[in-house]
């Protein structure tokens, strides 16, 4: 009989050391909620410096900036309470000022002095003792009570299923896109952007603007709500006016009516209807690609349906000869130090907790910190928990979307 494996973790009531994976924006509010609460923490960074995705060409190869990127929550939003971003700052930095900012926060509160640099956690087996067993890529092997996980969700390129017929020009995922010229020179081809998030977008815009005699093609299966970056002068979530005392279905609907009215039909521009509610889903913010589409520089299409060749056809029946794919089409959520049958993310929801997991009790030692902490008080609430519980928080998702992905 084959032996199973025993993924049970025993409780303790305080965690005595606690290893973080990763000193992006998520792992660095999590070093700083663990030093407010006089836990003693190690961090390990696979990179030279902190600031994850944020980091243009992070040694690390893991961050998807591209040249032109800015994030698409304003400033204001996405500063942390006590470390605001400078007022100098624009309502949208791009990535080398938010890179900047991050590593300020973390002079600023000497976190720097427990990282460990060009270092990536290998391997976290639950111990048979307490707590976890920690391989690093230098071969050694530590222990420790507790684990953060902040290794981001934003490095591991997800592409859509097959599509039938081969493709003879050049694709990628969006996650090596630097800008119309690298990692290829896509001025004067006949290109498709596949997705409609906010890289897609982004993307798609730029390679518009930089076409030449080419042309750019906006690909999408579904629709999504495309938000523009102000209203009435004022950054788009800094202006609801909305009283909060209304009832949240209230709320939604009198957004939605402000959308109809504001921003109006995107099936005008050739996009699909969403097909889903206001605020069920991560918007995209822009401001260039309805003029865009109105203008003709950037062409909306259904999902591709089958290649041959350059030829690329389309659900609407249509095709057209193109050059380029970029895929911008998401990533998924992986765990590559964790045995999947612990810890996994299938189709991008976290797997069952096991039988005798530590969330199970008061105990518990996992706290996830999937993507970048955008809340200003996110610090002081974490610290605030730990210090209440003596422990390191039970096993949660913090799912709050990035910055600008």
């Amino acid at each position: 009989m084959a032996a199973v494996a025993d993924f049970r973790v025993q409780p303790v009531t305080k965690a005595r050391r606690v290893c973080v994976i990763g000193a992006g924006a998520s792992g660095l509010t999590a070093c700083k909620a663990l030093s407010d609460a006089g836990l003693d923490w190690c961090a390990f960074e696979a990179s030279d410096r902190v600031g994850g995705l944020w980091v243009f060409k992070n040694s690390n190869g893991k961050s998807a900036a591209y040249r032109s990127l800015h994030i698409n929550t304003s400033r204001d939003r996405m500063q942390f309470r006590d470390y605001p971003m400078p007022a100098s700052f624009p309502d949208y930095p791009e990535h080398r000022l938010i890179a900047r900012y991050l590593e300020d926060y973390a002079q600023r509160f000497e976190l720097s002095r427990g990282i460990r640099f060009e270092t990536s956690v290998t391997r976290v087996e639950p111990s048979a003792n307490c707590g976890f067993e920690v391989s690093l890529s230098g071969g050694e092997r530590e222990h420790f009570d507790a684990v953060v996980v902040a290794n981001g969700h934003h490095w591991d390129p997800r592409l859509p299923p097959a599509i039938p017929g081969t493709f003879s020009g050049v694709s990628f995922h969006a996650h090596a896109y630097v800008d119309p010229t690298e990692p290829y020179d896509l001025r004067d081809k006949r290109v498709v952007v596949v997705g409609i998030g906010n890289s897609a977008v982004d993307i798609a815009s730029e390679l518009a603007r930089a076409k030449g005699d080419g042309r750019v093609f906006l690909s999408t299966r579904r629709g999504a709500w495309v938000l523009p970056k102000y209203v009435m002068g004022r950054p788009l979530d800094q202006a609801s006016n909305l009283p909060r005392v209304l009832p949240e279905a209230l709320r939604r609907f009198l957004a939605e009516l402000w959308y109809r009215v504001a921003v109006g039909d995107p099936t005008r521009f050739g996009l699909p209807l969403p097909d889903h509610r206001l605020g069920d889903a991560h918007p995209t913010v822009s401001n260039d690609l309805f003029p865009l589409l109105g203008a003709g520089a950037l062409e909306a299409k259904p999902r591709m349906t089958r290649f041959e060749g350059r030829a690329v056809h389309f659900a609407d029946g249509s095709v057209e000869e193109i050059d380029a794919i970029v895929y911008a089409t998401g990533y998924r959520v992986t765990f590559p130090f964790f045995d999947e049958r612990f810890v996994s993310a299938p189709e991008n929801e976290l797997s069952p907790i096991p039988a005798g997991h530590p969330s199970e009790n008061p105990g518990a030692l996992l706290h996830w910190a999937l993507s970048t902490a955008r809340t200003r008080d996110a610090d002081r609430r974490a610290a605030s928990k730990a210090r209440r519980r003596g422990t390191v928080g039970r096993l949660c998702l913090a799912e709050r979307e990035q910055h600008a992905r």
